[in-house]
Formats: structure tokens, C-alpha cells, sequence
């Protein structure tokens, strides 16, 4: 018997059930809220978004932060794939506000990488917070 929806975890907010695309929302907020070496039996799960924190971010810093969270995301979450990342040319105040645009593959923990549509994840980073909705 197939397992209708691989995607159910556990809400990190209220520890309701959580499937679908908010888990992998989820997931990905969890993913760049974690530094390497951070969890003791997964050392290299997570990601060095988090050493953006507390830089200035200037329209170099742009290019280092982006690749950070692609290569994340290609290595940590199979269910997303990245297909554009948007700028938006702005950076203020030490603030960076990018649009991640993907296909969202459900299916991908089981091996299947059918695609099921465009999704885009929000990730705001400032000098002390990143934000991922």
C-alpha cells in the first residue's frame, strides 16, 4: 500500500500534525536556522545561512547569502527544487529580502521527483533575525 502523502511531521510551533507543503516550509525554515556541526548526530545537517548574522549586508554579500541557501536546499530538502532566486535589487539598512521560486516535488523522500506546481518561500535576513514564511 503507497503512503498517500510522504510529508507529515510535527508542527515545531504548536506539535499539531503538519504535512504537505508547510512541512517543507517548515523544514527549510529549519535548515537555515541550523549551523553545521550543531547537531550531534547529524554534524553536516544545516547551513551557513546563519553566518550572514550580524554582517552588514551589502550588495557583495548578496551572491555568498544566495548560495547558501540554494546549496541547502539542493543538499537538505528534495522536495523543493530552486529554480529562480529574486533579489529584488534592494538592500537596506543591512536588510536582504529575497524570493525563492521552485517546484514543489511531494513525492521526492520516495524517489519519485514528479513535479505538483510553483511554490515560493520568503527569507528576510537582518542584522539579528532571518525570517523564512
Amino acid at each position: 500500500m503507497a503512503l498517500a502523502n510522504p510529508s507529515v511531521g510535527i508542527n515545531a510551533d504548536t506539535g499539531a500534525r503538519i504535512e504537505g507543503w508547510p512541512h517543507v516550509a517548515q523544514s527549510l525554515r529549519d535548515i537555515f536556522l541550523t549551523r553545521f556541526g550543531e547537531r550531534v548526530m547529524r554534524e553536516w545537517y544545516g547551513s551557513f545561512v546563519l553566518d550572514a548574522l550580524g554582517r552588514n549586508i551589502t550588495p557583495s554579500e548578496i551572491l555568498p547569502v544566495i548560495a547558501s541557501i540554494t546549496s541547502a536546499i539542493e543538499q537538505w530538502e528534495p522536495r523543493y527544487r530552486v529554480v529562480n532566486v529574486d533579489a529584488g535589487g534592494t538592500v537596506r539598512d543591512g536588510r536582504l529580502t529575497l524570493s525563492i521560486y521552485g517546484r514543489y516535488r511531494p513525492r521526492a523522500l520516495l524517489g519519485d521527483m514528479t513535479e505538483e506546481g510553483d511554490r515560493s518561500v520568503t527569507f528576510a535576513l537582518t542584522e539579528t533575525a532571518i525570517v523564512v514564511e
